[in-house]
């Protein structure tokens, strides 16, 4: 007679969702910052220190920061940021460097950049108070086309523009095809309009020198659908929720709880450049 082997036992999935998502989505850190913080020890759950990512909680559990409660989620925000030059996009640099929130309004919630520009660009730089939204906005799955207005030193034609066209392999590393135009001469510089899909360290920076031109200016206008306008440099503006739920596929706050008790962040204000 056959013994008949017994089905497995099925797994039962946890309630609740990763400890380093909810970390992400109350805006402590993105969620593989938030996995660094509990391997250091900085995270307990019901009073017990925790230092592996693998846990799930649930609104029931209660959990520390630092020993600081951590506080119930926002609803998902997402600013538009007008980044200066000499700026990092770190909360901390080794170096002592300014950062972009040293130079945020002080009514601003805890928030983190979508994705980085160098120290020497400028432009738009999305901000969220959301860890969820951040990695949507950042997935090269997304494939957001992102626009530059580059200042090139020497005279570029359509020619020498076309290797970028068709993409690059610059000191071992591919980059994708660019949309790149040429907008006008101007004395020993020339002005480009250059669109990319993705945003590896420095790209159009390497990529252009790789046909023999120096970037010396370097200004983000737009990160998919979202526009730098006519935003100043040190300014934020909110996106509204309407906006987020149509273009994100997400839900923002509610109309009337994102107007409850919030104060608007106030526009800093910088001199004017030289």
């Amino acid at each position: 007679m056959v013994q008949k082997t017994p089905p497995k036992a099925q797994t039962k999935t946890p309630d609740g969702d990763r400890i380093a998502k909810v970390l992400a989505r109350a805006g402590v850190a993105s969620r593989r910052e938030a996995e660094r913080m509990i391997e250091a020890g900085r995270v307990s759950v019901n009073g017990e220190q925790i230092t592996r990512a693998a846990l799930n909680v649930t609104d029931k559990d209660k959990i520390t920061v630092d020993g600081k409660p951590l506080d119930a989620p926002e609803p998902p925000r997402l600013w538009l940021y007008h980044k200066p030059t000499g700026l990092v996009t770190t909360h901390k640099d080794e170096q002592g460097r300014a950062t972009i929130f040293d130079d945020l309004p002080e009514d601003m919630p805890r928030v983190m950049s979508v994705g980085r520009l160098d120290l020497n660009s400028e432009g738009l730089l999305l901000l969220t108070n959301d860890g969820g939204i951040k990695r949507k906005l950042e997935l090269p799955s997304t494939g957001w086309l992102r626009r530059y207005r580059v200042r090139v030193k020497g005279r570029p034609s359509d020619e020498m523009l076309e290797p970028l066209r068709k993409g690059t392999h610059v000191d071992g590393t591919d980059y994708q095809p660019m949309i790149v135009s040429l907008d006008r001469q101007q004395g020993a510089n020339a002005w480009l309009t250059v669109g990319l899909r993705e945003g590896k360290n420095r790209e159009i920076r390497r990529a252009m020198e790789s046909i023999g031109l120096s970037v010396n200016r370097l200004i983000r206008v737009s990160y998919g659908p979202f526009q730098l306008g006519q935003l100043k440099a040190g300014a934020v503006e909110e996106v509204r929720s309407k906006v987020m739920r149509d273009q994100l596929g997400l839900d923002g706050a509610k109309p009337d709880a994102a107007k409850k008790d919030r104060p608007k962040p106030q526009r800093t204000r910088r001199k004017p450049r030289p």
